[in-house]
C-alpha cells in the first residue's frame, strides 16, 4: 500500500474508537469537578485499607479469646481499635457519597449546558427539521442516565483496582494458597462482565433512542392536538401512543433482563470461587489437605475467609454497575447521533456576543451589503433568488417587495444569518448588531412583559412600556385584564396573529439593533393601527437601517427604495406600488 492511499477502518476498530472518544467525552464532562473525583478515590483507598484492618481485629479477637482462652480483658484495645475502624469507614463512605454525588452534579450540568450550546449554535433552520421532544431528551432522561456512570460505576472501578490487590497482597503474606485461589478466579468475573456489558450497551442505546422517539412522537401530538380533534384521529392517534409506548416498555424489559442476568453470573462464580476458599480451610484443618508444613490457625484461616468475600465485592459491585457504563456510552452516542457531533466545551462560547471597536474608517462603511447572493430553503429542490445584490446605507428604509413564494422571507432569513447562501457573500460592518422579526415570532407560556425582556432581561418598566408603545402592543394590552403583565399561552395562544407580531417587534425594538430585519409587521392590522405602527416605527428607527417585506402599499410608501423579487432590481417606491 502507498504512503497516498487512505487507511480504511474495519467497523470493529470504528467502533472501538467511537467508543474510546464517547469515553473521553464522558470523562471531560466531569473536568470542572476533579478535585471531588480524586477525594472519592482517596477515600474509597482509605477505606479499603482499613477492611483490612477490621478483619484482622476481629481474627485475632476469636483466636486469642475463644482459641488461646485469653481473657476478654486483654481484648479491649482491639476492640476499641475495631469501633474506631467502623466509625472511620462510615465517615469515609459518607464523604464518598457526597464527592461523587457533586461529580454527577457537575457533568448533568455540563451536559445540559454544551447540549444548548450546540442548539443554539446549530439555528433556527436546523431545528426546525428536528423533533423537539427529541431533543428535549437530551436535556432530561439523557442527563439522568449518565448521572449512575458518575456515581456508580467510576467509584466502583477505583475501587477495583486498588481494594482487591491490597486484599490478596495481605491474604499472601498470611496463606500462600488462599491468594493462588483468589488470583486464579478473579479473571472468570470481569470476563463475564466483558461479554455481559456488550450486549448491555446495545440495548441500552436501543431503548434511550426508542423513548427518545417516543418522546418527539408525543410532543408532536400534543402540539397539533386540536387539529387531531378536528378530523377525528383521536381514537387512532391514542393507538399510535400505546404502541410507542409498549415499544419503550419491551426495549426496558430487554436491559432490565440483560442487567438480571450479569448480576446472576458474576454471583455464581463469586459465590463458587469463595466456596473454594472455605473448602480448601476446611480440608486442611479437618488433616485432609496440606499445603503448608504447619495448619493455618484458626485466626488466620478466619481472616482469609472474612477477605474472601470482600475481595470479589468491588468485582460484583463492578457488575453491577457495568450496565451504568453501558447507559452513559449510550446516551454519548444518542447525542452524538442527533447533534452530529459531540458538543464540547468550546460550544459554549461559539455564541458569546463579544463588541468590536470600530474603526472611524469602518464607520463609514455601508451597515450591511450582500453581493451575488444565491438562495434556496432548506427542504426545497430550487433556488428561488439568483445573482440578487444589496446594499443597505446608514438610516435607510429598504422595502422587499413581491408576490407569494417571490424568496422575501428567504432574503431576510439569509440576511439575518439563519440560512447560509449558496453562491455570493454576505457582508456586516464590524459591530452593527442585527435582530429578525419573523411572521411567526415564537411566544412562550408567561406574562407579555417576560416575553418582552428576553431580549433584555435588566430592561426597566418605563423602557418596557416605550417599546410597548412604539410597537402598538399598549393598544390591546390596555384591554386585557392584566395589561402587560397579562398571562399568555405557548406560541401566543390567546392573541390574533397580528398581537403576536406586535410583540415580537417590541422584543426586537428592546434589543436596540442597528439594523431591522421586519418580515410583514403590520399583516392583519387596521388602517389606522398601520398608520399609528409605521409613525412610531418612523420615531424609532430614524439613524438605524430597515429591511421590510411587504405586501402593503403604506408600508411600500413609507420605504425608500424597494427591491423587486425574485429579479432583484431596485426601484422607487411609487413604482413599486404601481407594480
Amino acid at each position: 500500500m502507498s504512503a497516498a492511499e487512505p487507511t480504511v477502518l474495519s467497523p470493529e476498530a470504528e467502533t472501538n474508537r467511537q467508543r474510546r472518544a464517547r469515553t473521553a467525552w464522558l470523562a471531560d464532562l466531569a473536568r470542572g469537578a476533579r478535585g471531588r473525583q480524586r477525594l472519592a478515590a482517596v477515600c474509597i483507598s482509605l477505606s479499603g485499607a482499613l477492611l483490612i484492618g477490621q478483619a484482622a481485629a476481629i481474627a485475632w479477637l476469636v483466636q486469642q479469646v475463644l482459641v488461646e482462652q485469653a481473657p476478654l480483658s486483654s481484648g479491649l484495645p482491639v476492640l476499641a481499635a475495631l469501633a474506631l475502624i467502623l466509625l472511620l469507614r462510615t465517615a469515609l463512605g459518607s464523604a464518598t457519597q457526597a464527592a461523587v454525588g457533586d461529580v454527577a452534579d457537575t457533568a448533568r450540568l455540563a451536559l445540559r449546558e454544551r447540549v444548548f450550546a450546540r442548539l443554539l449554535g446549530h439555528g433556527p433552520l436546523w431545528l426546525r427539521q428536528r423533533r423537539t421532544g427529541e431533543l428535549g431528551e437530551l436535556l432530561l432522561h439523557h442527563g439522568d442516565a449518565i448521572e449512575n456512570y458518575y456515581s456508580g460505576f467510576l467509584p466502583v472501578r477505583t475501587e477495583v483496582v486498588v481494594v482487591p490487590v491490597l486484599i490478596l497482597a495481605a491474604v499472601a503474606w498470611v496463606d500462600w494458597v488462599v491468594a493462588l485461589i483468589l488470583l486464579f478466579t478473579a479473571p472468570l468475573v470481569p470476563f463475564f462482565m466483558m461479554l455481559v456489558g456488550w450486549g448491555a450497551e446495545a440495548a441500552g442505546r436501543a431503548q434511550l433512542g426508542e423513548l427518545a422517539r417516543m418522546s418527539g412522537h408525543f410532543a408532536d401530538r400534543i402540539k397539533g392536538l386540536g387539529l387531531l380533534r378536528v378530523y377525528g384521529r383521536g381514537e387512532a392517534e391514542l393507538a399510535g401512543i400505546e404502541a410507542a409506548a409498549e415499544g419503550v416498555r419491551m426495549r426496558t424489559m430487554k436491559v432490565l433482563r440483560i442487567a438480571f442476568l450479569s448480576s446472576t453470573v458474576l454471583e455464581f462464580f463469586a459465590s463458587v470461587s469463595v466456596a473454594m476458599v472455605a473448602l480448601y480451610l476446611g480440608l486442611s484443618y479437618l488433616g485432609m489437605m496440606s499445603l503448608h508444613a504447619a495448619v493455618p490457625t484458626l485466626g488466620a484461616g478466619l481472616f482469609c475467609l472474612l477477605l474472601a468475600p470482600e475481595f470479589y465485592a468491588p468485582l460484583r459491585r463492578l457488575a453491577a454497575h457495568y450496565h451504568d457504563r453501558a447507559n452513559a456510552l449510550a446516551a454519548a452516542a444518542e447525542v452524538e447521533r442527533l447533534l452530529q457531533s459531540l458538543p464540547d466545551e468550546q460550544g459554549l462560547i461559539e455564541n458569546e456576543v463579544v463588541p468590536l471597536a470600530v474603526e472611524p474608517a469602518e464607520a463609514a462603511l455601508p451597515p450591511l451589503q450582500a453581493q451575488g447572493l444565491v438562495l434556496r430553503p432548506l427542504g426545497a429542490s430550487q433556488d428561488v433568488l439568483q445573482g440578487v445584490d444589496v446594499l443597505l446605507e446608514p438610516g435607510q428604509r429598504l422595502a422587499l417587495v413581491g408576490a407569494s413564494g417571490s424568496g422575501k422571507s428567504t432574503l431576510l432569513e439569509a440576511l439575518a444569518g439563519w440560512l447560509p447562501p449558496r453562491e455570493g457573500r454576505l457582508m456586516l460592518r464590524p459591530g452593527v448588531q442585527v435582530a429578525y422579526a419573523s411572521q411567526r415570532p415564537y411566544l412562550f407560556h408567561g406574562s407579555i412583559a417576560d416575553n418582552l425582556r428576553l431580549a433584555d432581561p435588566g430592561a426597566s418598566d418605563a423602557r418596557l412600556r416605550a417599546v410597548a408603545e412604539a410597537a402598538q402592543v399598549l393598544t390591546f394590552a390596555q384591554g386585557l385584564p392584566q395589561g402587560l403583565d397579562t398571562i399568555i399561552g405557548e406560541r401566543g395562544f390567546g392573541l390574533s396573529g397580528g398581537e403576536a407580531r406586535r410583540i415580537g417587534l417590541a422584543r426586537l425594538l428592546l434589543r436596540d439593533p442597528q439594523v431591522l430585519l421586519l418580515d410583514e409587521p403590520t399583516a392583519f392590522l387596521d388602517a389606522d393601527t398601520e398608520a399609528a405602527l409605521l409613525r412610531s416605527l418612523a420615531a424609532y428607527a430614524r439613524g438605524r437601517s430597515v429591511v421590510v417585506a411587504t405586501h402593503s402599499p403604506a408600508v411600500i410608501a413609507w420605504a425608500d427604495r424597494c427591491l423587486l423579487l425574485p429579479e432583484g432590481r431596485l426601484v422607487e417606491p411609487a413604482q413599486a406600488v404601481h407594480t
